[in-house]
């Protein structure tokens, strides 16, 4: 395995300085936002496709510092029921995964997104019970109508370009379970895989333990980010939780640098599971804790997690 990064956290830095800070912080592989929520500071696909110079600075500023490109993060929402924004997230996530078939980066991560509950909707709606019926039917006109459309035609954009599409399971995204996941897997194909991020797992009550065990090989690609339910809350009035992330006092749940969320006996559990299921790839660090600045919580996941990830072949098993 090997540590990475999810560039966000440099967010006040260029390029080359943001792949410095990777690598002084002694990381191996960086993953850059190229659209959608995330942004384009540190990777704009669309200008690097146009500029084969820009995109040799590009690829010599990581490479040049012994790095490689875990993922491109294009996270955004292609289903959004505004066609202005939905255009604009797709038009990014093509960029993106046509700029990672070009370099041979191989995946592009993202979110499924959440359409309206009808044509004529405005705003993005997540469906999370099947009553009264008109829930169900909403719920059944988007995976009918938009979703699985959707991910057909982008799928084969992707399988085309030699890329495999992670996607992260969110709440007030149609794909916020892994059973939603295996769904859209099954009605798209293998090009559909999971960006596993256990922050988001914890606070819905899943075992991410039992999650990569499910998932298996479907996982492509792993961020390291960490989330602490406040269960006192949690017994007031439940896990969903609509407050601004820096209202902590008051939040059921706060993200978390690792380590601060779970012990190290889960983050060895965690990394011990995914190398049962196959996965040896690159763990990618999110720094999103309000507690602490981003030099000090990529600092302390950075340390924490060292001890953490196994690097090494296992090698014969000579007392067996």
């Amino acid at each position: 395995m090997k540590l990475g990064v999810m560039a966000a956290v440099f967010g006040d830095k260029s390029w080359e300085e943001a792949v410095k800070a990777a690598k002084s912080q002694g990381l191996e592989a960086i993953e850059p936002g190229a659209g959608g929520f995330v942004g384009k500071n540190h990777c704009d696909p669309e200008k690097l496709l146009k500029d084969k110079d820009a995109l040799k600075r590009w690829t010599d500023a990581y490479r040049s510092q012994g790095l490689e490109v875990s993922a491109f993060s294009a996270h955004g929402n292609p289903l959004h029921p505004d066609t202005k924004f939905a255009s604009a997230h797709k038009a990014e996530l093509i960029n993106a995964i046509t700029l990672a078939g070009k370099l041979n980066v191989g995946i592009v991560n993202s979110f499924a997104g959440c359409p309206g509950a009808g044509e004529d909707a405005k705003y993005p709606n997540w469906i999370t019970c099947p009553w009264p019926p008109y829930f169900g039917e909403a719920i059944a006109w988007q995976w009918k109508e938009k979703v699985i459309p959707f991910w057909k035609e982008t799928a084969k954009i992707a399988s085309d370009s030699g890329v495999k599409i992670g996607f992260e399971m969110h709440p007030g995204d149609v794909v916020y379970n892994p059973e939603a996941l295996l769904r859209l897997r099954e009605a798209v194909g293998e090009t559909i895989c999971c960006n596993f991020d256990p922050s988001h797992l914890f606070w819905q009550g899943m075992d991410p333990l039992v999650v990569i065990k499910r998932l298996g090989s479907i996982i492509v690609h792993v961020h390291a980010k960490d989330s602490r339910v406040d269960e006192d809350v949690v017994r007031w009035r439940g896990v969903n939780d609509p407050k601004h992330y820096g209202d902590i006092a008051n939040r059921a749940w706060t993200f978390r640098a690792c380590g601060y969320g779970h012990d190290k006996l889960f983050w060895n559990n965690f990394v011990s599971v995914l190398r049962l299921t196959g996965y040896d790839g690159v763990i990618s660090i999110e720094h999103e804790d309000p507690l602490m600045s981003g030099d000090e919580g990529l600092g302390k996941a950075v340390e924490f997690l060292k001890s953490v990830i196994l690097r090494e072949d296992t090698g014969e098993m000579w007392w067996a």
